[in-house]
């Protein structure tokens, strides 16, 4: 072999194999490989690699061994295996050079296609029947008629066969065939397959659609051919359309940006996305139904309640001070309600019962799937009630609202598609009184957090409640709990007065979801109380003063419609039942 003219050097120990190095014996690269890479052999001119590295008795001081350090001739065994390497690499290098080769001449080709595509303009017809505009919810026969069977036209209105529409939505789904684009659009109050052909699939708009992109779509209203499906088994052929608003694609398509299985705080940040998915707008939807039902519910029990609206600017506490948002209002301290409680008990005595559904607020640095810092509050007080008849009208508001919620056909099969298991509970719940629970609790060998047994006085804390629901397995009414462990309005049993007549409504897979009591009528007792808890109640007069105007037995209850719905739609946690979740540490968006 002749001799090179020029030569490449690699230092096994000093060297490096990026653009910091260039082959030069003050530059040497690390590998054999890596040197072929860049100085590849050729016939005419094969360089001479010469490497070195560092031997087992090269001095390990600041000084290298001469001896050792000596630039020799790469030896025939490693050219070989490192030609191998080399010959795998050019392969490898050859396939993604014909494959990036291949995709632009694809992308080339896509281009011209677009460009063609931009310079097709559709029109409407004139000659057409007017569109009707119609919802996509819309199923009157009498407003859109739709036509069945086989034609030879993509579009015919000849003996006016199929209703004429004017449609605007979002593509909520879509898929393209030959010469054939199946759009499904969205518009909040329904779901319409939209059939596109000839050329309304060749415009630069149809080959460029995205998610969301907003239509406004006329065409043929049509029964769904046999064997086929499509929302509610019809569809429209379309025989015009424009884009609204183009969604974006690629990197920002909302498939990307609010991807199913992303990080859960993305999915947070862009929850303003995800609710436009099935799951969270479906939930949205039966929470809104929930809504009416109750407010429906309270005007149908005998007696009646009524809707009143409590502030949620407070100066008092109901739950505690430990978890009040304080805030400066105008010089005075006050804070965000944790319940309308006390403001609903003053209305009893000239409204009659009544009810709210207000927010509360909860600075409870609580990261549960249960816990919220904001949520929807469901409470009610009732006047001249026993323990017992709080019990019967909870189970009978609880129980109505579920039926009147399945009885609607759409809600009912919101509700089953997002919790096919979901069945309406039977009444009578269960009932516990919470000492025989801690020996239920220790009979199942169900620790504390701490792994010690249950005992009285105990605040039974989640884990166990919920396991134990579950494994009940049916809604249960918890009773009597320690005076020590509940608020201090709340009323001592006279048959025990260790305890309260206060009540928790735990549900499967969830746990508590109702929390209640009878309320203390008696003034010295309040008074009492409010000393046994360090409260000042000066700014509770007039809550107290309720016991001095004509008292009465009477009791209440809140319910978190969050963990209502958790439990109907058999979400995981109460922070998918929420439009936007507040809870520690999130308040965005």
């Amino acid at each position: 072999m002749a001799e090179s003219s020029r030569s490449v050097y690699v230092d096994e120990d000093q060297g490096s194999d990026d653009k910091s190095a260039d082959g030069s014996e003050h530059k040497p690269y690390k590998t054999l490989l890596f040197a072929l890479i860049q100085h590849p052999p050729v016939p005419s001119d094969e360089p001479q690699y010469l490497t070195r590295k560092k031997e087992p008795g090269a001095d390990q001081g600041s000084g290298v061994s001469e001896v050792h350090r000596q630039w020799t001739p790469a030896t025939t065994s490693a050219l070989k295996k490192a030609t191998k390497l080399y010959d795998q690499h050019k392969r490898k290098q050859a396939k993604g050079d014909e494959l990036a080769s291949r995709e632009k001449q694809e992308a080339d080709k896509r281009q011209q296609i677009l460009d063609e595509a931009k310079k097709l303009h559709i029109r409407q017809d004139p000659q057409l029947p007017k569109a009707v505009k119609i919802r996509l919810n819309e199923k009157d026969p009498a407003v859109v008629k739709l036509r069945s069977g086989q034609s030879e036209k993509d579009v015919d209105y000849s003996d006016g066969r199929g209703t004429r529409v004017r449609v605007t939505g979002r593509v909520h789904r879509f898929r393209s065939q030959k010469d054939v684009i199946f759009l499904t659009l969205q518009d909040g109050y329904g779901l319409l397959q939209c059939v596109l052909t000839g050329d309304l699939t060749k415009t630069y708009d149809a080959m460029t659609m995205t998610l969301e992109t907003s239509l406004e779509i006329y065409g043929e209203m049509w029964e769904v051919p046999p064997r086929q499906h499509a929302p509610d088994d019809r569809e429209l052929h379309a025989d015009y359309y424009e884009v609204i608003g183009k969604a974006a694609g690629d990197k920002e398509a909302i498939t990307t940006r609010a991807a199913p299985d992303a990080d859960p705080q993305t999915l947070y940040d862009n929850r303003h996305l995800v609710l436009r998915g099935d799951h969270a707008s479906s939930v949205m939807k039966v929470r809104a139904a929930l809504l009416r039902a109750f407010r429906q519910t309270y005007e149908e029990i005998i007696p009646s309640c009524l809707e009143v609206t409590p502030p949620c600017m407070v100066q008092t506490q109901v739950e505690g001070g430990a978890t009040l948002f304080a805030f400066d209002y105008y010089g005075q301290k006050a804070y965000l309600t944790q319940s309308s409680q006390l403001y609903l008990e003053t209305c009893l005595p000239s409204l009659g019962n009544v009810f709210c559904v207000a927010p509360s607020f909860r600075a409870e640095k609580s990261l549960t799937r249960r816990h919220l810092s904001e949520y929807t509050h469901v409470e009610a007080e009732l006047d001249f009630i026993t323990f017992d008849d709080l019990l019967a009208h909870l189970e009978f508001i609880m129980c109505r609202v579920v039926e009147l919620a399945l009885a609607n056909p759409q809600i009912a099969k919101l509700i089953l598609d997002l919790n096919p298991k979901f069945e309406a509970p039977e009444r009578p719940f269960k009932r516990m009184k919470y000492a025989d629970a801690i020996e239920w609790l220790n009979q199942h060998d169900i620790r504390t957090g701490e792994g010690e047994a249950h005992k009285f006085g105990d605040d039974i804390a989640e884990a166990a409640e919920r396991k134990m629901t579950d494994i009940i397995n049916r809604p249960i009414f918890l009773t009597h709990f320690p005076a020590e462990i509940k608020a201090f309005y709340m009323r001592k049993d006279p048959q025990d007065p260790r305890v309260t007549e206060s009540v928790d409504c735990l549900m499967p897979n969830v746990g508590e979801i109702v929390g209640g009591s009878m309320r203390m009528e008696d003034y010295d007792e309040l008074m009492e109380a409010y000393k046994r808890v360090e409260i000042d109640p000066t700014p509770y007069y007039w809550y107290t003063d309720q016991r001095k105007y004509g008292t009465s037995p009477h009791g209440g209850y809140g319910l978190g419609l969050e963990r209502f719905l958790a439990w109907m739609c058999g979400r995981f946690t109460v922070r998918e039942c929420s439009l936007y979740p507040r809870f520690t540490d999130r308040c965005t968006p």
